[in-house]
C-alpha cells in the first residue's frame, strides 16, 4: 500500500489524520488556508464587539461581552496552534494577514452601530458559525477536529446569550424593538454570506469534501441556517428582510431570496465598510504587543534553561 493509499484508507475509515502521518501537499495547504482563515476570523471578530464593551448598558451586559470577546481570543489561539502542527509559524500567518494575502470572514467588515447589534451578532453571526463549524468536529484532521469541540460549545453559549439579549429588547420599549429590527435588517444578508459562494462557484468545496475536511456543502448549510432562524425571528416578533422568504411544502424548507453576490465578492476582496479599519487595528495591536511576545519568549527560554 502506497503512502497515498494509506492516507485515503484512514479518511475512508472515518479515522483521523495526525501531524505525524503522511499527507498530500494539497491536503496540508488546504488545511493551512482554512484553519488560518478561521483563526484570523476569531481574532478580527473581537473588534466589532470590543467596540461596545465600554458602552454596554449595564455592568451585567459588560461582563458578558468581555467574557465573550475573551473566548474569541482563546478560539484564535486554539486554531493557530492547530495550524502550527502543519509546519507553519504563527508569526508568518500574521504577516500574511497583515499583507492582505490571507482572508478572514467578511462578516466582520460591517460596522456595529447600536447595542442591538451585539445581540444580533450573537444570534445570527454565532448561529451561522455554529451551523458551519459543528461539522468540523468530524474533520479528518485530528488537531482541527479536537479544537472545534470546545469552540462549538462556547459558540453555542454565545448564540444563546445574543438571542436572550434580543428577547429583552423585543419585550422592551417600542424604540428598543425598532432597534432590534434595524439590526436584523442590516445583519441578515451578511450572515447568509458567511456560508460562502454557491457550491458551483467554490474553488475548494469539492476537494475539501473528498478529503472530509468539510462534510456539508455551502448551500446545504445556508439552508439549515435559514430553516433554524426563521422560527426564532417569529418568536421575537421581528421580520426577516426578505420578500421572497416563504415556506415550501414540497421541499420541506424555506425558500429565500438571492444574495447580492456583487456585494459579497466586493467585501471578500477587501472593500467592505470596515475592511481597512479592521486590518489597521490588527496591525497596530500586533506592533504594540511586540514587547509582550518578546518578554514571554525570554521567560520561556529562562525556564527551559533552568529545567535543563
Amino acid at each position: 500500500m502506497t503512502a497515498e493509499e494509506k492516507f485515503q484508507a484512514i479518511i475512508d475509515a472515518e479515522s483521523k489524520i495526525e501531524p505525524s502521518d503522511w499527507m498530500p501537499e494539497g491536503y496540508r495547504k488546504t488545511l493551512i488556508r482554512q484553519i488560518a482563515q478561521h483563526a484570523h476570523s476569531e481574532i478580527i471578530g473581537m473588534q466589532p464587539e470590543g467596540n461596545w464593551i465600554s458602552r454596554a448598558p449595564t455592568l451585567h451586559r459588560k461582563a458578558i461581552l468581555m467574557a465573550k470577546v475573551q473566548d474569541e481570543a482563546g478560539h484564535g489561539l486554539y486554531l493557530y496552534s492547530a495550524a502550527e502542527t502543519l509546519g507553519v509559524r504563527r508569526d508568518d500567518l500574521q504577516e500574511l494577514l497583515h499583507r492582505g494575502k490571507h482572508k478572514y470572514s467578511s462578516i466582520f467588515n460591517y460596522p456595529t452601530l447600536t447595542w442591538a447589534d451585539m445581540g444580533t451578532i450573537g444570534w445570527l453571526v454565532d448561529g451561522a458559525a455554529i451551523t458551519n463549524q459543528v461539522m468540523l468536529t468530524r474533520c479528518s484532521y485530528g488537531p482541527y477536529a479536537r479544537a472545534m469541540v470546545r469552540i462549538c460549545k462556547e459558540e453555542s453559549f454565545h448564540q444563546r446569550q445574543g438571542y436572550e439579549a434580543l428577547i429583552m429588547l423585543c419585550n422592551g420599549t417600542p424604540e428598543q424593538k425598532a432597534m432590534a429590527q434595524d439590526a436584523l435588517d442590516r445583519w441578515w444578508w451578511p450572515s447568509l454570506m458567511m456560508f460562502g459562494p454557491h457550491d458551483t462557484d467554490s474553488d475548494h468545496s469539492e476537494q475539501s469534501m473528498e478529503w472530509k475536511i468539510k462534510r456539508v456543502s455551502n448551500d446545504e448549510l445556508r439552508q439549515q441556517f435559514v430553516d433554524m432562524t426563521v422560527p426564532q425571528a417569529d418568536y421575537l416578533g421581528l421580520t426577516i428582510p426578505d420578500p421572497d422568504l416563504r415556506w415550501n411544502d414540497v421541499r420541506g424548507h424555506y425558500d429565500f431570496g438571492e444574495i447580492d453576490w456583487e456585494e459579497f465578492w466586493r467585501v471578500v476582496k477587501g472593500d467592505g465598510p470596515m475592511s481597512r479599519d479592521r486590518i489597521e487595528n490588527k496591525k497596530k495591536a500586533w506592533d504594540e504587543g511586540a514587547w509582550v511576545r518578546e518578554a514571554a519568549t525570554a521567560h520561556a527560554t529562562k525556564v527551559a534553561r533552568r529545567a535543563a
